[in-house]
């Protein structure tokens, strides 16, 4: 087990987003997570992720110590006048990790960007940008991959780069929650759907 959610709510200005919310992950499982606006996903990534604190209930790291969080959310963190190589050593600097050439090369040609890896990241058109914001976070070979919407802006061939990189991670033991508006597309790829809706959270196995 890496991350329990035990009993989770988040309220705004006294209003409930979601309450006695509690979800178990554990290595190597994609968990899709879906509902409709304004349901609370983006709230719940942001707690697994550490960003915000739940309003009521606990987060419970089994092993001891929070897992290595990959976060990717509506934006980019890319910076414009960086070309997408030095966008990635940026990261890879700030997190300790190794930033040679040799090492971030393989990480573009993933995402199919290693033509365009001197190329300055605010000429790349969005699906570009996406492209390199998910090679950021592939980089860091987290525990716990949190993806809110990755597919946003992504063409039909990106789309299937990003669903073959989410199937590998998998398989490497990464677990990987993933927000989706497109859960009978997506259904497949994953080991099971939680349901965020009216304040409440159902897991179902994802049934291809």
């Amino acid at each position: 087990m890496l991350l329990r959610l035990r009993d989770i709510s988040r309220f705004y200005d006294h209003r409930p987003v979601f309450k006695n919310v509690s979800l178990d992950l554990r290595r190597g499982r994609v968990t899709l997570l879906c509902g409709p606006n304004g349901a609370g996903k983006s709230t719940l990534l942001k707690i697994l992720a550490g960003l915000i604190k739940p309003s009521e209930g606990e987060v419970i790291f089994p092993a001891g110590e929070a897992p290595n969080v990959g976060y990717l959310d509506h934006r980019t963190f890319i910076y414009p006048t960086l070309s997408a190589l030095d966008n990635l050593r940026f990261w890879a600097d700030l997190r300790g990790a190794p930033s040679a050439d040799e090492d971030l090369f393989p990480v573009l040609e993933r995402m199919d960007l290693s033509d365009f890896a001197g190329e300055p990241a605010g000429l790349f058109s969005r699906g570009m940008a996406q492209r390199l914001n998910l090679a950021r976070v592939f980089m860091q070979r987290p525990d716990l991959m949190l993806l809110d919407e990755p597919s946003n802006g992504l063409d039909q061939a990106s789309l299937a780069l990003l669903r073959a990189e989410i199937k590998k991670a998998g398989e490497d033991g990464t677990c990987i929650v993933w927000i989706t508006h497109s859960p009978d597309q997506d259904k497949g790829r994953a080991d099971e759907i939680a349901l965020l809706d009216k304040g409440a959270l159902r897991v179902y196995p994802a049934v291809p």
